[in-house]
């Protein structure tokens, strides 16, 4: 079985592009291929994922762990665990470190929930 060489007319629609416009066309088209990629991620995270973020935020994999099941019991992960301390720290005038030890030791959830749940993200 051999395939017919069709590239000569395959390649009709670029053979007038210049250097930079083919450069141009090659970054449109790699960008459409991984915007459902970026999507995926952006859209969508898991366990590992947020204990990852939460360990290079300077958190142990045991004080991680933690954080990531009260953010999924309270059905917060998908707003990024990491993201959730962040924004829990800068609330509450607090370290990073500091608040999520708070929620490893169980406080602070409340003021969690009401943050991601009560209004804007």
């Amino acid at each position: 079985m051999s395939r017919e060489d069709d590239f000569q007319e395959r390649r009709k629609h670029l053979a007038n592009l210049t250097e930079e416009e083919l450069e141009q066309r090659f970054w449109e088209l790699a960008g459409k291929i991984v915007d459902p990629i970026v999507e995926l991620a952006r859209n969508n995270t898991s366990p590992s994922i947020e204990r990852s973020v939460l360990l290079r935020m300077g958190f142990s994999s045991i004080e991680a762990k933690s954080i990531v099941d009260g953010a999924i019991d309270r059905g917060l992960i998908s707003k990024g665990v990491g993201h959730i301390v962040y924004r829990l720290a800068k609330e509450k005038n607090m370290e990073i470190r500091e608040t999520g030890l708070k929620l490893v030791e169980g406080e602070m959830w409340d003021d969690v929930v009401a943050l991601f749940k009560g209004g804007a993200n």
